[in-house]
């Protein structure tokens, strides 16, 4: 795994994170591409990285370039990825995998005849305490599950000054909130329990319809650009908060509410997990700890510590009991899943990692979810 090598696009926020990932597996960068030359030469300067590509052409032409990492604006997403593929790399593209299903639906096409690694960067499932989860619905410690409940969310874009590439329609999508985290939760639900959704019924609201664009880009979380800074107004139409209910093709039924405007919540994810047997709960902003509910006995909680997990978990669990891990360990983990897959050469089993099918799936998630809202009633999927 280690003679593997992978360039990164993108030098904004989530960029740099998947190098840092990509280095702590000791996977060698061979170097990053930024929106600009000046944002490459930049990102190659502060993160000490070997070249600074000039173009996407320049990179797919480097032949010792295994594997491309795509961290760019959404709206970059389906015709790079296709162009990586079509170069003969394989590709981690953060999510969500294209802009709409047709285009998702054809880069799950072109990589299977690909016959390279294709995958989407739901690095919350990674979190030693969610694959726990997993393990144990798998198992069927649950149990049948009743319902799925839960909600993300954040306070970046809580004022109508805060401003991102992400809030446009036509950069990120027709849905914001429930794309960018929502997608997540759904994501790591379904890998959890195995599930399937029947149909979904939804109620979104853009609570900023104007926010004031500074006349600078800004990067995502740096915060305010500053109170005496130029703005510009600019209509959004894209979702600040989202409420959805889930029927799931078991019987199951589930719910969950999404925010980028709920003060005092930087990065929130949690979820309860309602089985016959017992049920789970997990708080993002406290990930290295599960709790186990139980009707007749003391319910328990779950700290984090290999010498406790399933074996499959002790593979994505680098440190011992007491040692906390957390977001940046989660790219980790989701890249050693990739990259172990790479090395073995062999993609006739079903891979361990987020595929472009599963990428799929959640683009028609909001597809339903934004047909839902606009049409007030259940969507089938």
């Amino acid at each position: 795994m280690n003679q593997l090598k992978a360039a990164v696009v993108g030098a904004g926020f989530i960029g740099p994170v998947h190098v840092e990932a990509l280095r702590r597996l000791g996977i060698t960068v061979t170097g990053i591409l930024g929106c600009d030359d000046a944002e490459s030469q930049r990102a190659m300067s502060s993160l000490g990285l070997p070249r600074a590509y000039a173009s996407l052409d320049e990179l797919l032409a480097d032949k010792t370039v295994d594997a491309v990492h795509l961290a760019v604006p959404n709206v970059l997403h389906y015709a790079y990825a296709k162009k990586a593929l079509a170069a003969g790399k394989h590709v981690m593209c953060e999510k969500p995998l294209a802009m709409n299903a047709n285009e998702s639906a054809e880069l799950v096409e072109l990589a299977k005849s690909s016959g390279k690694a294709a995958a989407v960067c739901y690095n919350l499932r990674y979190y030693p305490l969610n694959l726990q989860a997993r393990a144990m619905a798998r198992r069927g410690d649950l149990g049948e599950i009743y319902a799925i409940n839960g909600s993300y969310v954040q306070d970046w874009l809580l004022y109508d000054t805060d401003y991102n590439w992400r809030v446009l329609a036509d950069q990120g999508g027709q849905l914001r909130a429930v794309s960018d985290i929502g997608t997540h939760w759904m994501d790591l639900v379904l890998s959890i329990t195995g599930l399937a959704v029947d149909s979904v019924f939804a109620d979104l609201n853009t609570v900023h319809k104007i926010r004031r664009r500074p006349l600078g880009e800004v990067e995502t979380f740096t915060g305010k650009a500053g109170a005496e800074a130029a703005t510009e107004p600019i209509e959004i139409t894209t979702d600040d908060y989202g409420c959805i209910l889930f029927r799931f093709k078991n019987g199951g039924r589930g719910s969950l509410h999404v925010s980028q405007v709920t003060a005092g919540r930087k990065n929130c994810l949690r979820y309860e997990i309602s089985g016959a047997k017992c049920a789970l709960a997990f708080d993002s902003e406290s990930p290295n700890q599960l709790w186990i509910g139980h009707r007749g006995e003391p319910n328990e909680c779950l700290i984090r510590d290999p010498s406790l997990l399933s074996e499959m978990v002790r593979r994505y669990t680098s440190y011992p009991g007491g040692h906390n891990e957390g977001f940046p360990d989660a790219f980790k983990q989701c890249f050693r899943s990739f990259y172990q897959s790479i090395a073995a050469g062999d993609f006739s089993a079903e891979p361990f990692f987020p595929t472009f099918a599963e990428g799929h799936r959640e683009v028609l998630l909001c597809e339903a979810i934004l047909e839902s809202h606009r049409q007030e009633k259940w969507v089938k999927l």
